[in-house]
């Protein structure tokens, strides 16, 4: 199958390497006849089958823009498995456009290492009022001078109708017609490389969604043999699997090469069902490696995996996946659990300031102890895996989203709380992550939508929300995920930033992030040199991280009342840097009693809910604090 792919051009779809003429390839197995139906025309236009079930045919009476569909044994006719565009919608024909014909001017781009990405992750539906890929253009300037260099957009293959999270997308090779299509995706990250900004791009190849949904039609894209949240698991291994995955690595390929997408993250890895000798997600890294040799240009792939195995994030050279990072809920978990989550549903395996201070050390809360949520000994040690490959946060689409009533940060824990969790992220040895309106609190919540249009599919969705709260986030009633005014509530509330509150909060993540860029012993992610110390009777953690001989040294206390702690080093004449309890970040009483420079293992009394970093070898005078982001950056 691998000798099918050329990683310089699509393979499957419609293409033009002439303006003048389009050439096709379908996969259909099982079909005994397929034709292709341009509308305007009078008659069906027959392909001629090759080898291992594709069809394939070049002819002029395609041309871009046109509409067309496939006509199968002469009977139904359906959109394109790998259809670019589809204007009219899901159930609408597909339209032929030439993806490549865009006019690039980011020849001089160099996609960052991992270890270098400040992530921020967005919906483009409720980023912005406009809720398109040319209303987050409006705001690159303002991402710019929040210090964000990597934009993470949550799944943008073509949905039904025009409000969901993306997680539905029918057709994986199509951009959502409503948020600008392709030529609105790529202008989009021309734009961004032109900022400074790479783009990682949410894909899904564990499932397809259910509207729109054609794709066992032309073949078996689906397979009996697993069971998955979604019903049928992909055919990645069983009969026919090999077009399967020829249609799922293209995709991978094409998003790198005619996007100039930087990074895919592969959405629930845990959920893909593969047994072949050469896993899916290997056969994706071979791929995309033999396309960086092409192109002079790298590329990421990044994963959500909940199995904590380190053998996805392990090269190919030691039989592993070669993902370059993954997504670490465990992290986030043993975050909020010592900020005062509730220890309910997946929450109940973390406890406070212990689990926190291992995520900090070992990346894996869970590396082969029993799980009480799981009933089993769950996970392996990542001991050898480097800072870069574990992303981490406060907070994302899924751990908000996926509560019932929607929650951000901003509504479940106190001013002090959320500056306090911001640093506990940004001083992490691993690549930070913001979810879009954290860093300056936005209070509207972020509910799950979906705009479907059968009936039937709209209540089962319905009642599969309800259901899923029945034990957890329990208490009132699960906003409806079909109605509009669901959707609406969810969009930023860019206004609240004219408010002072928001306004200081944004500046206070200003600075924590140009401060992790600017001290080595942050920006560099060696988890080797850290040290942490726990105290779950005061709930205060102390970190300590150094990069030859530069050092910090970042003092949290978790507890509602002050406490005081004994530095576990020897600081003498180390400077503080950033205290959240300093009168300009508007803490909640009184003055911060942190010294400016400490002695030795002085005993220093911490603010309640309070975060400081302490450094030495600093200068202040080098110290390049932003400049507070303008209005219009934000209002516009």
């Amino acid at each position: 199958m691998q000798n099918l792919i050329q990683t310089d051009q699509r393979g499957i779809g419609v293409t033009f390497s002439d303006p003048q003429e389009a050439s096709i390839v379908l996969w259909a197995p099982l079909a005994t006849h397929v034709s292709v139906k341009v509308y305007g025309q009078s008659s069906a236009i027959p392909l001629k089958r090759d080898e291992l079930g594709h069809w394939c045919l070049k002819t002029s009476q395609l041309q871009p823009q046109d509409l067309y569909t496939f006509v199968l044994d002469g009977d139904n006719d359906f959109p394109d498995p790998a259809s670019l565009c589809q204007p009219q919608g899901v159930h609408g024909p597909s339209q032929a456009i030439d993806i490549r014909s865009f006019s690039w001017t980011d020849e001089g781009w160099v996609n960052p290492a991992l270890d270098a990405y400040l992530m921020y992750e967005i919906h483009t539906g409720t980023f912005t009022p406009e809720g398109t890929f040319e209303g987050i253009e409006t705001k690159l300037d303002y991402l710019k001078s929040l210090g964000v260099n990597a934009i993470e957009l949550m799944p943008v293959a073509q949905f039904s109708d025009s409000r969901n999270w993306g997680y539905d997308g029918v057709y994986p090779y199509a951009v959502q017609n409503t948020y600008g299509g392709a030529s609105g995706l790529q202008h989009l990250i021309d734009s961004c490389h032109a900022k400074g900004i790479a783009v990682v791009l949410d894909i899904v190849y564990n499932h397809f969604g259910p509207e729109g949904n054609y794709l066992p039609e032309f073949g078996p894209y689906l397979t009996g043999k697993y069971c998955t949240p979604w019903g049928q698991a992909v055919n990645f291994d069983d009969a026919w699997c090999d077009g399967v995955r020829r249609y799922v690595v293209e995709n991978a390929l094409m998003w790198f090469r005619d996007f100039h997408v930087d990074a895919l993250r592969l959405d629930a890895v845990h959920a893909i069902k593969d047994f072949s000798p050469v896993h899916i997600l290997q056969e994706i890294r071979q791929q995309v490696d033999q396309l960086m040799d092409s192109t002079g240009r790298s590329y990421h792939l990044i994963v959500e995996n909940d199995l904590n195995d380190p053998r996805f994030i392990n090269p190919l050279t030691e039989q592993g996946y070669g993902m370059d990072a993954q997504w670490t809920d465990e992290f986030h978990h043993a975050l909020r659990v010592t900020a005062g989550e509730e220890k309910q549903g997946y929450y109940t395996d973390f406890e406070p300031i212990t689990d926190l201070a291992k995520a900090y050390t070992d990346a894996y809360v869970y590396d082969g102890q029993f799980s009480a949520e799981r009933h089993k000994i769950f996970g392996q040690k990542a001991e050898n895996n480097p800072g870069r490959q574990f992303i981490v946060f406060s907070q994302n689409h899924d751990q908000v989203g996926n509560r019932k009533g929607g929650e951000r940060t901003s509504q479940l824990f106190s001013y002090d709380m959320l500056r306090l969790l911001a640093g506990a992220v940004m001083v992490s040895p691993y690549v930070p992550m913001l979810f879009m309106g954290e860093e300056w609190g936005e209070t509207s919540p972020f509910y799950y939508f979906v705009s479907h249009t059968e009936p039937e599919l709209v209540e089962a969705v319905r009642e599969g929300r309800k259901k899923e709260f029945a034990s957890f986030h329990s208490d009132g009633d699960v906003p409806d995920p079909q109605s509009n005014e669901t959707f609406e509530k969810t969009k930023l509330k860019w206004e609240h930033l004219q408010e002072e509150s928001h306004q200081t909060l944004l500046r206070y993540y200003q600075t924590l992030i140009a401060l992790r860029r600017q001290l080595p012993a942050l920006h560099r992610l060696e988890r080797k040199q850290l040290a942490v110390f726990p105290d779950p009777d005061k709930q205060t953690l102390l970190l300590h991280r150094w990069h030859e001989d530069q050092a910090v040294l970042c003092l949290m206390n978790f507890a509602s009342q002050s406490q005081s702690v004994s530095l576990p080093i020897d600081a003498d004449g180390w400077q503080k840097i950033v205290d959240s309890a300093d009168p300009q970040w508007q803490p909640r009483s009184g003055t911060s009693s942190a010294p400016d420079v400490v002695s030795g293992t002085d005993s220093i009394t911490l603010q309640p809910e309070s975060f400081i970093i302490y450094a030495n070898r600093y200068d202040q005078s080098s110290f390049n604090l932003p400049d507070p982001i303008s209005p219009e950056l934000y209002l516009s």
